[in-house]
């Protein structure tokens, strides 16, 4: 499971041992992508809500699986590389956290290109929030398709015409979800809990977070 780490000061340093009580038998499967200036909020409200609904979540490390340093210099230990996600299982939906950092080295992995590749090909489900969508587009996938993203990245993502740019909260075009940034970060997470597993499932976490 991943680890949330800091240097900085002793009551900062969260360990995720804590055990997350599912409310439903899920067979669905996430691998989240971590990678450093990753934006934590995203990546950490992701897992936590997709596990909260059942959802077996893996977090992959694409520079591999030590401690990523993130866009607020959160510490976070993955669970594994993301060289060994991918040779373990398949996935019914990946996500991708934004952060500027973070989504440009998703955009320049030829690893995370294939991976989205395959899971486009394969009529699975890709979510990706805040700058994150840029990797999207410079694998060239889903193109067509309705996408959202952080405001400062409407511009590149609009150049060509290769997406219709909404600005809604969430954005949904089949097994395209695409959300705004941190602010957002719930709503993203819930959609996706939604579309894996059910409305009730994720009005059921959304009531447990007293959203």
């Amino acid at each position: 499971m991943f680890k949330i780490l800091s240097s900085r000061t002793p009551f900062l340093k969260l360990i995720n041992t804590v055990k997350f009580y599912s409310i439903t038998m899920s067979k669905k499967s996430a691998l989240v992508l971590l990678s450093e200036g990753s934006e934590e909020m995203e990546f950490v409200i992701s897992v936590d809500v997709l596990r909260r609904a059942g959802i077996n979540v893996t977090v992959a490390g694409v520079q591999g699986n030590g401690v990523h340093d993130c866009s607020r210099q959160v510490k976070i230990m993955p669970d594994l590389s993301l060289e060994e996600a991918i040779s373990k299982s398949q996935y019914d939906v990946i996500v991708l956290p934004g952060g500027l950092k973070g989504s440009e080295t998703f955009a320049k992995s030829l690893q995370v290109g294939k991976l989205l590749k395959d899971q486009e090909e394969s009529g699975k489900m890709i979510a990706a929030i805040c700058a994150a969508p840029t990797a999207l587009k410079a694998h060239q996938i889903c193109l067509g398709k309705k996408i959202t993203s952080y405001p400062s990245t409407e511009t590149a993502l609009m150049e060509g015409q290769q997406y219709n740019y909404l600005q809604d909260k969430v954005v949904v075009d089949g097994n395209l979800i695409t959300s705004r940034g941190p602010g957002t970060a719930f709503d993203f997470a819930l959609s996706i809990v939604e579309n894996l597993v059910g409305k009730d499932v994720a009005d059921t976490v959304s009531k447990q977070l007293l959203l």
